[in-house]
Protein backbone atom coordinates (compact mmCIF):
# COMPACT_ATOMS: atom_id res chain seq x y z
CA UNK A 1 0.00 0.00 0.00
CA UNK A 2 3.01 2.32 0.94
CA UNK A 3 4.61 1.57 -2.52
CA UNK A 4 1.64 2.88 -4.40
CA UNK A 5 1.50 6.05 -2.33
CA UNK A 6 5.03 6.47 -3.56
CA UNK A 7 4.24 6.01 -6.78
CA UNK A 8 1.63 8.67 -6.80
CA UNK A 9 3.45 10.56 -5.33
CA UNK A 10 6.25 10.52 -7.71
CA UNK A 11 4.22 10.74 -10.77
CA UNK A 12 3.19 14.15 -10.08
CA UNK A 13 6.87 15.68 -10.66
CA UNK A 14 6.83 14.28 -14.42
CA UNK A 15 5.94 17.21 -16.64
CA UNK A 16 3.34 14.96 -18.36
CA UNK A 17 1.03 16.22 -16.27
CA UNK A 18 1.02 20.05 -17.30
CA UNK A 19 -3.13 20.12 -16.85
CA UNK A 20 -5.30 23.18 -18.64
CA UNK A 21 -7.63 23.74 -16.13
CA UNK A 22 -9.78 26.09 -18.34
CA UNK A 23 -8.80 29.18 -16.36
CA UNK A 24 -4.84 29.38 -17.23
CA UNK A 25 -3.35 31.31 -19.49
CA UNK A 26 -2.66 28.84 -22.92
CA UNK A 27 0.77 27.38 -23.25
CA UNK A 28 2.99 26.25 -25.86
CA UNK A 29 4.71 23.25 -25.53
CA UNK A 30 2.64 19.83 -24.25
CA UNK A 31 5.21 17.36 -22.96
CA UNK A 32 2.75 14.28 -23.02
CA UNK A 33 3.37 13.00 -26.12
CA UNK A 34 6.08 10.70 -26.35
CA UNK A 35 5.49 9.78 -22.15
CA UNK A 36 3.24 7.13 -22.55
CA UNK A 37 5.27 3.61 -23.81
CA UNK A 38 5.36 0.87 -21.47
CA UNK A 39 2.64 -0.58 -19.31
CA UNK A 40 4.54 0.64 -16.14
CA UNK A 41 4.11 4.39 -18.08
CA UNK A 42 0.33 3.66 -18.64
CA UNK A 43 0.28 2.33 -14.84
CA UNK A 44 2.01 5.71 -13.16
CA UNK A 45 -0.08 7.89 -15.74
CA UNK A 46 -3.36 6.51 -13.99
CA UNK A 47 -1.43 6.93 -10.59
CA UNK A 48 -1.08 10.11 -11.02
CA UNK A 49 -4.67 11.08 -12.22
CA UNK A 50 -5.31 9.67 -7.72
CA UNK A 51 -2.92 11.98 -7.19
CA UNK A 52 -5.05 14.85 -8.28
CA UNK A 53 -8.34 12.92 -6.70
CA UNK A 54 -6.52 13.67 -3.43
CA UNK A 55 -5.84 17.11 -3.79
CA UNK A 56 -9.13 17.49 -4.90
CA UNK A 57 -10.96 16.20 -2.09
CA UNK A 58 -8.57 17.03 0.76
CA UNK A 59 -10.91 19.66 1.98
CA UNK A 60 -13.36 20.31 -0.90
CA UNK A 61 -15.50 17.33 -0.12
CA UNK A 62 -16.67 18.37 2.85
CA UNK A 63 -17.25 22.34 1.62
CA UNK A 64 -19.14 20.82 -1.36
CA UNK A 65 -21.38 18.32 0.68
CA UNK A 66 -21.63 19.69 4.69
CA UNK A 67 -20.42 23.18 4.78
CA UNK A 68 -24.02 24.31 3.11
CA UNK A 69 -26.63 21.80 4.85
CA UNK A 70 -28.18 21.92 8.48
CA UNK A 71 -25.57 19.39 10.14
CA UNK A 72 -22.52 21.21 11.16
CA UNK A 73 -22.07 24.56 12.96
CA UNK A 74 -19.60 26.98 12.18
CA UNK A 75 -16.70 28.81 14.18
CA UNK A 76 -16.66 30.76 10.61
CA UNK A 77 -12.60 29.70 9.19
CA UNK A 78 -11.75 30.31 5.67
CA UNK A 79 -14.95 29.56 3.45
CA UNK A 80 -17.04 27.68 6.50
CA UNK A 81 -18.82 30.98 7.53
CA UNK A 82 -19.93 32.11 3.83
CA UNK A 83 -21.10 28.77 3.09
CA UNK A 84 -23.47 28.63 6.46
CA UNK A 85 -24.21 31.76 6.23
CA UNK A 86 -25.35 31.32 2.38
CA UNK A 87 -23.04 34.50 1.19
CA UNK A 88 -21.20 32.49 -1.15
CA UNK A 89 -18.95 34.99 -3.30
CA UNK A 90 -16.62 34.43 -6.69
CA UNK A 91 -13.74 34.68 -4.77
CA UNK A 92 -13.98 31.38 -1.68
CA UNK A 93 -11.89 28.94 -2.69
CA UNK A 94 -14.31 26.09 -2.64
CA UNK A 95 -15.61 27.98 -5.96
CA UNK A 96 -12.33 27.10 -7.97
CA UNK A 97 -12.55 24.05 -9.79
CA UNK A 98 -8.83 24.00 -10.58
CA UNK A 99 -8.06 21.21 -8.88
CA UNK A 100 -10.99 18.81 -10.62
CA UNK A 101 -9.99 20.00 -14.05
CA UNK A 102 -6.58 19.20 -13.40
CA UNK A 103 -8.15 15.97 -12.45
CA UNK A 104 -9.86 15.64 -15.81
CA UNK A 105 -7.02 16.79 -17.70
CA UNK A 106 -4.62 13.80 -16.20
CA UNK A 107 -7.69 11.46 -17.35
CA UNK A 108 -7.65 12.91 -20.57
CA UNK A 109 -4.69 11.93 -21.08
CA UNK A 110 -4.57 8.31 -19.92
CA UNK A 111 -7.78 7.80 -21.76
CA UNK A 112 -5.87 9.00 -24.90
CA UNK A 113 -2.77 7.23 -24.61
CA UNK A 114 -3.09 4.63 -22.61
CA UNK A 115 -5.00 2.55 -25.42
CA UNK A 116 -1.43 3.06 -27.72
CA UNK A 117 0.75 0.93 -25.38
CA UNK A 118 -1.31 -1.93 -25.35
CA UNK A 119 -3.36 -4.57 -28.15
CA UNK A 120 -6.70 -3.77 -28.35
CA UNK A 121 -7.97 -6.50 -26.73
CA UNK A 122 -5.58 -6.16 -23.13
CA UNK A 123 -7.56 -6.75 -19.93
CA UNK A 124 -4.73 -4.29 -18.22
CA UNK A 125 -5.22 -1.66 -20.88
CA UNK A 126 -8.66 -1.73 -20.58
CA UNK A 127 -8.63 -1.61 -17.24
CA UNK A 128 -6.40 1.50 -16.67
CA UNK A 129 -8.48 3.03 -18.91
CA UNK A 130 -11.66 2.20 -16.99
CA UNK A 131 -9.95 3.52 -14.39
CA UNK A 132 -9.39 6.88 -15.80
CA UNK A 133 -13.10 6.77 -16.96
CA UNK A 134 -14.09 6.69 -13.98
CA UNK A 135 -11.78 9.07 -12.23
CA UNK A 136 -13.28 11.46 -14.74
CA UNK A 137 -16.64 10.86 -14.18
CA UNK A 138 -16.52 11.38 -10.69
CA UNK A 139 -15.15 14.32 -10.98
CA UNK A 140 -17.86 15.99 -13.55
CA UNK A 141 -19.93 14.31 -11.11
CA UNK A 142 -19.13 17.03 -8.20
CA UNK A 143 -18.71 19.83 -11.04
CA UNK A 144 -22.23 19.68 -12.21
CA UNK A 145 -23.23 19.21 -8.90
CA UNK A 146 -21.48 22.12 -7.49
CA UNK A 147 -21.78 24.11 -10.47
CA UNK A 148 -24.32 23.45 -12.70
CA UNK A 149 -23.11 23.97 -16.49
CA UNK A 150 -19.76 23.05 -16.85
CA UNK A 151 -17.09 23.21 -19.64
CA UNK A 152 -16.66 19.62 -21.19
CA UNK A 153 -13.21 18.68 -21.97
CA UNK A 154 -12.41 15.22 -23.28
CA UNK A 155 -9.26 15.08 -25.05
CA UNK A 156 -5.99 16.12 -23.69
CA UNK A 157 -4.08 19.33 -25.02
CA UNK A 158 -1.31 18.99 -26.97
CA UNK A 159 -1.27 22.03 -29.66
CA UNK A 160 -1.52 25.98 -29.22
CA UNK A 161 -4.17 25.44 -32.49
CA UNK A 162 -6.85 23.90 -29.60
CA UNK A 163 -9.26 26.08 -27.94
CA UNK A 164 -7.95 26.87 -24.89
CA UNK A 165 -11.22 29.46 -24.07
CA UNK A 166 -14.10 26.92 -23.66
CA UNK A 167 -17.44 27.84 -22.95
CA UNK A 168 -19.82 26.50 -20.42
CA UNK A 169 -21.44 22.71 -21.33
CA UNK A 170 -25.46 21.98 -20.68
CA UNK A 171 -25.16 19.88 -17.64
CA UNK A 172 -27.11 17.42 -19.43
CA UNK A 173 -24.53 16.63 -21.76
CA UNK A 174 -22.14 16.29 -18.94
CA UNK A 175 -24.14 13.79 -17.54
CA UNK A 176 -24.46 12.01 -20.37
CA UNK A 177 -20.59 11.92 -20.91
CA UNK A 178 -20.35 10.82 -16.93
CA UNK A 179 -22.49 7.61 -17.75
CA UNK A 180 -20.94 6.69 -20.69
CA UNK A 181 -17.53 6.77 -18.53
CA UNK A 182 -19.08 4.74 -15.76
CA UNK A 183 -20.27 2.30 -17.72
CA UNK A 184 -17.40 1.65 -19.26
CA UNK A 185 -15.51 1.45 -16.06
CA UNK A 186 -18.06 -0.81 -15.13
CA UNK A 187 -17.49 -3.11 -17.43
CA UNK A 188 -13.80 -3.03 -17.59
CA UNK A 189 -11.87 -2.15 -14.69
CA UNK A 190 -11.50 -5.02 -11.96
CA UNK A 191 -12.96 -7.03 -9.92
CA UNK A 192 -10.49 -7.06 -7.07
CA UNK A 193 -6.97 -6.18 -6.93
CA UNK A 194 -6.77 -8.08 -3.55
CA UNK A 195 -5.91 -6.39 0.02
CA UNK A 196 -5.86 -2.70 0.65
CA UNK A 197 -6.26 -1.84 -2.95
CA UNK A 198 -9.45 -2.55 -3.59
CA UNK A 199 -10.55 0.02 -1.58
CA UNK A 200 -8.50 2.97 -2.78
CA UNK A 201 -8.32 1.81 -6.51
CA UNK A 202 -11.57 2.20 -8.73
CA UNK A 203 -13.18 -1.72 -9.42
CA UNK A 204 -16.04 -2.51 -10.90
CA UNK A 205 -17.74 -2.69 -7.35
CA UNK A 206 -16.63 1.46 -7.10
CA UNK A 207 -17.51 2.29 -10.63
CA UNK A 208 -21.23 0.56 -10.30
CA UNK A 209 -21.66 2.20 -6.73
CA UNK A 210 -21.04 5.77 -8.78
CA UNK A 211 -23.41 4.88 -10.77
CA UNK A 212 -25.85 4.23 -7.97
CA UNK A 213 -25.22 8.00 -7.28
CA UNK A 214 -25.86 9.06 -10.82
CA UNK A 215 -29.13 7.47 -11.18
CA UNK A 216 -30.22 8.30 -8.01
CA UNK A 217 -29.20 12.10 -9.18
CA UNK A 218 -31.05 11.69 -12.25
CA UNK A 219 -34.07 10.17 -10.79
CA UNK A 220 -33.52 6.77 -12.60
CA UNK A 221 -34.93 4.59 -9.86
CA UNK A 222 -35.14 1.30 -11.72
CA UNK A 223 -31.12 1.53 -12.77
CA UNK A 224 -30.15 2.52 -9.53
CA UNK A 225 -31.70 -0.52 -8.04
CA UNK A 226 -30.39 -2.56 -10.81
CA UNK A 227 -26.38 -1.40 -10.25
CA UNK A 228 -27.25 -1.19 -6.05
CA UNK A 229 -27.69 -4.98 -7.00
CA UNK A 230 -24.50 -5.08 -8.13
CA UNK A 231 -22.80 -3.65 -5.19
CA UNK A 232 -24.91 -5.39 -2.47
CA UNK A 233 -24.00 -9.29 -4.58
CA UNK A 234 -20.65 -8.39 -4.54
CA UNK A 235 -18.31 -10.04 -1.93
CA UNK A 236 -15.84 -7.54 -1.57
CA UNK A 237 -18.38 -5.43 0.67
CA UNK A 238 -20.55 -6.33 4.21
CA UNK A 239 -21.54 -3.81 6.38
CA UNK A 240 -18.95 -3.94 9.65
CA UNK A 241 -20.85 -4.51 13.23
CA UNK A 242 -21.39 -1.30 15.03
CA UNK A 243 -18.37 -2.27 17.39
CA UNK A 244 -16.28 -1.54 14.43
CA UNK A 245 -18.29 1.22 12.95
CA UNK A 246 -15.37 3.85 13.98
CA UNK A 247 -12.73 1.87 12.91
CA UNK A 248 -14.09 2.71 8.60
CA UNK A 249 -13.32 5.81 9.41
CA UNK A 250 -10.33 5.95 11.86
CA UNK A 251 -8.52 3.28 10.34
CA UNK A 252 -9.77 3.09 6.75
CA UNK A 253 -9.99 -0.03 4.43
CA UNK A 254 -13.34 -1.79 6.05
CA UNK A 255 -15.21 -4.03 4.05
CA UNK A 256 -17.86 -1.62 4.04
CA UNK A 257 -15.90 0.94 2.44
CA UNK A 258 -16.11 1.06 -1.76
CA UNK A 259 -13.97 4.05 -2.29
CA UNK A 260 -11.96 6.05 -0.40
CA UNK A 261 -9.39 8.48 -0.85
CA UNK A 262 -6.32 7.33 0.25
CA UNK A 263 -3.99 9.70 2.54
CA UNK A 264 -0.31 9.05 4.40
CA UNK A 265 1.76 11.08 6.57
CA UNK A 266 3.08 12.43 3.10
CA UNK A 267 0.01 13.44 1.47
CA UNK A 268 -2.31 14.40 4.05
CA UNK A 269 -5.88 16.36 4.19
CA UNK A 270 -7.64 19.09 6.25
CA UNK A 271 -9.86 16.47 8.04
CA UNK A 272 -8.34 17.62 11.64
CA UNK A 273 -8.88 21.43 11.28
CA UNK A 274 -12.35 20.46 9.52
CA UNK A 275 -13.40 18.68 12.56
CA UNK A 276 -11.50 18.05 15.43
CA UNK A 277 -8.78 20.56 16.29
CA UNK A 278 -10.09 21.41 19.89
CA UNK A 279 -12.04 24.45 20.26
CA UNK A 280 -10.26 25.69 16.85
CA UNK A 281 -11.76 23.51 14.38
CA UNK A 282 -13.99 24.44 11.28
CA UNK A 283 -16.70 22.63 11.84
CA UNK A 284 -18.88 21.43 15.26
CA UNK A 285 -22.20 19.18 15.00
CA UNK A 286 -24.94 22.11 15.13
CA UNK A 287 -27.90 21.82 17.63
CA UNK A 288 -30.45 20.65 15.04
CA UNK A 289 -28.59 17.41 14.33
CA UNK A 290 -27.59 16.89 18.27
CA UNK A 291 -31.65 17.08 18.35
CA UNK A 292 -32.18 14.60 15.57
CA UNK A 293 -30.59 11.48 17.08
CA UNK A 294 -33.40 9.00 18.54
CA UNK A 295 -33.00 7.49 21.89
CA UNK A 296 -30.37 4.51 22.04
CA UNK A 297 -28.46 5.43 18.77
CA UNK A 298 -25.11 3.68 19.41
CA UNK A 299 -23.89 5.80 16.61
CA UNK A 300 -23.85 9.48 18.74
CA UNK A 301 -20.97 8.75 21.20
CA UNK A 302 -18.67 7.66 18.09
CA UNK A 303 -19.50 10.96 16.33
CA UNK A 304 -18.81 13.54 18.96
CA UNK A 305 -18.71 14.07 22.63
CA UNK A 306 -21.69 13.57 24.41
CA UNK A 307 -21.24 14.93 27.75
CA UNK A 308 -20.41 17.99 26.65
CA UNK A 309 -23.52 20.58 26.85
CA UNK A 310 -21.92 22.46 23.37
CA UNK A 311 -19.56 19.84 21.52
CA UNK A 312 -16.73 21.23 20.27
CA UNK A 313 -15.71 19.06 17.66
CA UNK A 314 -16.24 16.23 15.80
CA UNK A 315 -14.60 12.90 16.82
CA UNK A 316 -15.89 10.55 14.03
CA UNK A 317 -13.05 10.33 11.56
CA UNK A 318 -9.99 10.75 15.20
CA UNK A 319 -12.15 7.99 17.57
CA UNK A 320 -14.05 8.37 20.56
CA UNK A 321 -12.42 10.45 22.94
CA UNK A 322 -9.86 11.99 20.65
CA UNK A 323 -8.42 15.26 21.76
CA UNK A 324 -5.87 16.91 20.06
CA UNK A 325 -4.91 20.64 19.44
CA UNK A 326 -2.29 20.26 16.81
CA UNK A 327 -2.97 22.32 13.63
CA UNK A 328 -0.71 19.64 11.76
CA UNK A 329 -2.72 18.10 8.76
CA UNK A 330 -4.34 14.68 9.08
CA UNK A 331 -3.70 11.80 7.24
CA UNK A 332 -6.96 9.32 7.50
CA UNK A 333 -8.65 8.07 4.78
CA UNK A 334 -11.58 9.74 3.45
CA UNK A 335 -14.31 7.41 2.38
CA UNK A 336 -16.48 8.76 -0.16
CA UNK A 337 -18.63 5.75 -1.45
CA UNK A 338 -19.57 2.28 1.52
CA UNK A 339 -22.25 -0.04 1.25
CA UNK A 340 -24.11 1.65 4.01
CA UNK A 341 -24.49 4.63 1.41
CA UNK A 342 -25.40 2.34 -1.36
CA UNK A 343 -28.23 0.56 0.91
CA UNK A 344 -29.77 3.56 2.05
CA UNK A 345 -29.83 4.66 -1.77
CA UNK A 346 -31.44 1.99 -3.28
CA UNK A 347 -34.01 2.23 0.31
CA UNK A 348 -35.06 5.37 -1.42
CA UNK A 349 -35.15 4.34 -4.98
CA UNK A 350 -37.48 1.76 -3.59
CA UNK A 351 -39.65 4.17 -2.19
CA UNK A 352 -40.09 6.72 -4.76
CA UNK A 353 -41.21 3.20 -6.72
CA UNK A 354 -43.79 2.90 -3.89
CA UNK A 355 -41.75 -0.60 -2.75
CA UNK A 356 -42.19 0.22 0.85
CA UNK A 357 -41.57 -3.57 1.92
CA UNK A 358 -37.92 -3.83 0.16
CA UNK A 359 -37.61 0.02 1.36
CA UNK A 360 -38.33 -0.39 4.77
CA UNK A 361 -35.79 -3.69 4.98
CA UNK A 362 -33.35 -2.60 3.97
CA UNK A 363 -33.38 0.84 6.11
CA UNK A 364 -33.82 -1.05 9.07
CA UNK A 365 -30.61 -3.00 8.09
CA UNK A 366 -28.88 0.20 9.24
CA UNK A 367 -31.03 1.09 11.53
CA UNK A 368 -31.28 -2.23 13.45
CA UNK A 369 -26.68 -2.11 13.47
CA UNK A 370 -26.77 1.50 15.23
CA UNK A 371 -29.59 -0.23 18.20
CA UNK A 372 -32.75 1.03 17.09
CA UNK A 373 -35.85 -0.78 16.37
CA UNK A 374 -37.28 -1.67 13.04
CA UNK A 375 -39.55 0.58 11.93
CA UNK A 376 -42.95 -0.33 9.57
CA UNK A 377 -44.79 1.81 7.40
CA UNK A 378 -46.84 3.42 9.83
CA UNK A 379 -43.90 4.25 12.72
CA UNK A 380 -42.43 5.49 10.12
CA UNK A 381 -44.78 8.17 9.00
CA UNK A 382 -45.51 9.05 12.30
CA UNK A 383 -42.12 9.56 13.47
CA UNK A 384 -40.90 11.27 9.88
CA UNK A 385 -43.71 11.89 7.81
CA UNK A 386 -43.72 9.67 4.90
CA UNK A 387 -40.94 6.63 3.88
CA UNK A 388 -38.46 8.98 2.09
CA UNK A 389 -38.01 11.36 5.06
CA UNK A 390 -37.46 8.65 7.44
CA UNK A 391 -34.57 7.15 4.98
CA UNK A 392 -33.66 10.91 4.52
CA UNK A 393 -33.09 10.91 8.32
CA UNK A 394 -30.99 7.93 8.70
CA UNK A 395 -28.77 9.34 5.65
CA UNK A 396 -28.38 12.48 7.96
CA UNK A 397 -27.37 10.54 11.04
CA UNK A 398 -25.35 7.38 9.31
CA UNK A 399 -23.86 9.38 6.54
CA UNK A 400 -22.95 12.29 8.21
CA UNK A 401 -20.10 14.49 7.75
CA UNK A 402 -18.88 12.06 5.10
CA UNK A 403 -20.05 14.48 2.38
CA UNK A 404 -23.03 13.93 1.64
CA UNK A 405 -25.99 15.94 3.37
CA UNK A 406 -26.01 19.18 0.76
CA UNK A 407 -26.16 16.85 -2.36
CA UNK A 408 -28.89 14.44 -0.52
CA UNK A 409 -31.12 17.84 0.02
CA UNK A 410 -30.71 19.03 -3.43
CA UNK A 411 -31.50 15.82 -5.21
CA UNK A 412 -34.63 15.62 -3.08
CA UNK A 413 -36.14 19.07 -3.54
CA UNK A 414 -35.79 19.77 0.08
CA UNK A 415 -32.71 22.43 0.45
CA UNK A 416 -34.53 25.00 0.28
CA UNK A 417 -37.16 23.77 2.89
CA UNK A 418 -34.78 22.72 5.34
CA UNK A 419 -31.65 25.28 5.18
CA UNK A 420 -34.75 28.81 4.43
CA UNK A 421 -35.16 28.50 8.10
CA UNK A 422 -31.25 28.67 9.28
CA UNK A 423 -29.91 30.99 6.39
CA UNK A 424 -32.66 32.72 3.84
CA UNK A 425 -31.78 30.26 1.10
CA UNK A 426 -35.26 30.56 -1.24
CA UNK A 427 -33.97 29.96 -4.60
CA UNK A 428 -33.51 27.04 -7.03
CA UNK A 429 -30.67 29.75 -8.92
CA UNK A 430 -28.71 29.69 -5.14
CA UNK A 431 -27.97 26.02 -5.05
CA UNK A 432 -25.10 26.24 -7.15
CA UNK A 433 -21.40 27.69 -6.48
CA UNK A 434 -20.93 31.24 -7.86
CA UNK A 435 -18.33 29.97 -10.47
CA UNK A 436 -14.49 31.73 -9.52
CA UNK A 437 -13.02 35.32 -9.74
CA UNK A 438 -10.13 33.66 -10.71
CA UNK A 439 -11.58 31.20 -14.10
CA UNK A 440 -13.70 34.32 -15.48
CA UNK A 441 -10.60 36.71 -15.47
CA UNK A 442 -8.64 34.25 -16.95
CA UNK A 443 -11.26 32.77 -19.61
CA UNK A 444 -13.35 35.51 -21.58
CA UNK A 445 -16.36 32.87 -22.81
CA UNK A 446 -16.73 31.73 -19.02
CA UNK A 447 -20.25 33.16 -18.24
CA UNK A 448 -21.17 33.55 -14.00
CA UNK A 449 -23.81 31.66 -12.67
CA UNK A 450 -27.16 33.79 -12.82
CA UNK A 451 -27.65 33.84 -9.30
CA UNK A 452 -24.33 35.90 -8.52
CA UNK A 453 -24.32 37.87 -11.48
Amino acid sequence: MKNIKKIILGVVSLSVFTACTLDKDPVSSFSAQGFYKTASDAQAGVYGIYDAVQSTFRINFAYWGEGRADAVGTRGQEDALPLSQNTLNKTMASARWNNIYETISRANYAIKYVPQVFEDDSELGLQLVGEAKALRALSYFYAVRVWGDVPLVTEPYESVEQEFFVTRTDKELVLDQIEDDLLFASENCRESFGGDKDRILITQGAANALLVHFYMWNKDYESAIEYADRVLDNDLYSLVSIGNWSKIFTSGYSSESIFEVGYNETQENALRNLYAKGGDSYYFPSESFINSFESGDLRRDLIYDVNESQPGKIWKYFGQGFNDESQDPSDQNIVLVRLADIILLKAEAHANLNQIAEALQLLNSIRTRAGLSELDESEAINMYGDIESAILHERLIELCYEGHRWFDLVRTGKAIEVMGPVNGLSDEANLVWPISEQALNKNPNLEQNTFYR
